[in-house]
């Protein structure tokens, strides 16, 4: 056993600041741990979002030593012995108190973009034919469990406040999930160019650095999001193309 310093993030929305607490850490305990051992112990008015504990609610995001993480997967053994263990809201988005940040945004932006439109079936029997290559490609993005942390961490967001013109990296994920979908009719490309502002994203590749569920959200779906839009839009061949015959 060890005491271990927090400086934890106390306020709401007109302030707040660092607030130093101090307990007791055993082994296997992570940062969500010492949390709620803090609030049992020192700070009954501590406000914390969490769930699952099991790293697949998204829930617990936070900002520990300057890193979004999820606190329920954040050991303790891993952080710098010796030093406080800063904890701070989530940067991108209104604190409301504490450690909990209003993610409201988030699900307006997912209201706008057009949801999955399956094709007719292939075959009377109701079934579909595609390679599985095609059905692969997508699962991966199925693994978001929305903790945010990408969008978070996406300076687009954190540092220049882009939200009425960048949708992040979470939606562009999940547009990625449609637009790759082998079922899918819809088309989403006009809007990925103008209203969800993907031409913002200059591929650092810190939101799949973070990501907790290991999607690699940079070059699996935002690359070949952009990808798309350039072929379309931007392809002089493809621009002639469209002049000579009328088409899209």
């Amino acid at each position: 056993m060890a005491t271990r310093s927090f400086n934890v993030w106390r306020g709401d929305s007109s302030g707040g600041d660092y607030v130093e607490y101090t307990t007791d850490i055993t082994e296997g305990m992570v940062v969500l741990d010492a949390v709620h051992q803090i609030q049992a112990e020192s700070a009954n008015d501590l406000a914390v979002r969490w769930n699952c504990k099991a790293g697949k609610c998204g829930s617990c995001s936070a900002e520990v030593n300057g890193m979004p993480r999820l606190m329920c997967m954040t050991r303790m053994a891993d952080l710098p012995e010796g030093q406080p263990v800063n904890i701070k809201p989530m940067k991108a988005f209104p604190v409301m108190r504490d450690l909990v940040t209003d993610v409201s945004w988030n699900y307006r932006v997912k209201e706008k973009i057009a949801p999955f439109a399956p094709r007719e079936p292939d075959v009377d029997d109701g079934t579909w034919r595609f390679p599985q290559e095609d059905g692969d490609r997508v699962q991966e993005f199925r693994k978001c469990i929305e903790c945010y942390l990408c969008q978070d961490v996406c300076h687009v967001l954190r540092e220049h406040n882009k939200h009425d013109e960048f949708v992040g990296p979470r939606f562009l994920v999940y547009l990625a999930a449609l637009e790759m979908q082998p079922l899918d009719t819809g088309d989403r490309l006009l809007e990925i160019k103008d209203d969800y502002g993907i031409g913002y994203c200059n591929i650092t590749k810190c939101c799949t650095n973070v990501c907790p569920e290991g999607i690699t959200i940079t070059d699996n779906a935002i690359i070949p999001l952009k990808e798309r839009v350039v072929d379309r839009y931007y392809d002089p061949v493809q621009k002639i193309w469209r002049a000579l015959t009328g088409k899209s």
